[in-house]
């Protein structure tokens, strides 16, 4: 059956759109609260002229370059990525998936990471796991913590209640945070299930991740016009000319 007569109401690729448009919608209805409270934190920090620090290993990578530095966003926030830790597209070999997968279960290499920063008390942190366990980032959190800085977490409640914790704390990400907020992915992250395939694809996270980053932003815009400090936003040369 060619593509001009496939009956499409069943196919995997609506069934995805589908299931993310209930992550979307589980967002607006259970996450307000706590995206406001987050947009709170990283508005005081803003206008305080400190920084919102953002860290995330993995495909977690995703909402820390979402939020800072493109299109639409302003200065405030200060990406961290490790490169180690996020850049193993190359999967065998020389920066490959299985020593990413080793080092962000490393315990003790967060604050290894947080000593190359100089973090101050205007300052906060949002940190990114879908599952919240790993050594890294819990040990970042802490770190942060230790440091006097509010932590946003930006997870997967439902993953993250089904992993077992990893760190020595005997601490998930989202019992160390002061602002916790859902990305509302499911368990295990992908939600297609595809005939004769074991296990389910299409992962939900990103879709979460990338709403509630943009939520938060936009919200952190609108505080910062109302205390009288509007951000300095970048923008594209088609709204503005290239030359500005």
């Amino acid at each position: 059956m060619d593509n001009l007569t496939r009956d499409f109401s069943d196919s995997p690729a609506l069934r995805y759109l589908e299931a993310a448009q209930q992550i979307l919608t589980q967002i607006r209805e259970t996450q307000m609260p706590a995206i406001e409270a987050a947009a709170r934190v990283c508005a005081d920090s803003i206008a305080a002229g400190g920084l919102v620090h953002l860290f995330g290993t993995g495909h977690s990578r995703i909402p820390v370059e979402e939020i800072f530095p493109r299109h639409g966003s302003f200065p405030g926030f200060h990406p961290i990525v490790e490169l180690s830790l996020t850049n193993h597209t190359q999967v065998v070999g020389a920066n490959g998936q299985r020593q990413a997968m080793y080092l962000e279960k490393l315990e003790g290499f967060g604050e290894v990471i947080l000593r190359n920063f100089v973090f101050r008390a205007q300052d906060s942190m949002i940190v990114f796991s879908n599952g919240g366990v790993n050594g890294v980032v819990i040990d970042v959190a802490l770190g942060a913590k230790r440091r006097g800085l509010p932590v946003i977490a930006v997870l997967s409640l439902a993953h993250s209640l089904a992993s077992p914790v990893r760190h020595s704390s005997g601490r998930r990400l989202g019992e160390i945070a002061d602002v916790t907020i859902d990305n509302c992915s499911p368990v295990g992250d992908a939600m297609v299930s595809i005939d004769g395939l074991a296990t389910p694809v299409g992962p939900g996270s990103s879709i979460g991740y990338v709403a509630v980053v943009n939520m938060l932003k936009c919200l952190v815009a609108e505080e910062l016009v109302r205390r009288g400090k509007p951000p300095l936003v970048l923008t594209s040369a088609a709204l503005i000319g290239s030359e500005a």
